[in-house]
């Protein structure tokens, strides 16, 4: 596969897939618990919940290999 050092899957997670996707065989369990959470800028797809709770619900970015790059230049 490529970019394989990018990606990792569980299928066996009891939360596979954790978000709403149509083709889960490319969805990357790499990043299970985004690195990017805490950057306000992290250029991800999340809202905030009443109580100021960043909501990442609707974010595939940590989940697509091709975005492995990117994800490691923001925590540099």
């Amino acid at each position: 596969m490529k970019n394989s050092f990018c990606f990792f899957k569980n299928v066996e997670c009891d939360k596979f897939p954790c978000h709403k996707v149509t083709n889960d065989e490319e969805f990357n369990c790499l990043f299970c618990y985004c690195p990017l959470y805490h950057l306000e800028n992290c250029g991800g797809n999340y809202s905030f919940t009443d109580k100021g709770v960043k909501d990442c619900s609707d974010c595939t970015l940590p989940h697509k290999a091709d975005n492995y790059e990117f994800i490691i230049s923001k925590l540099k």
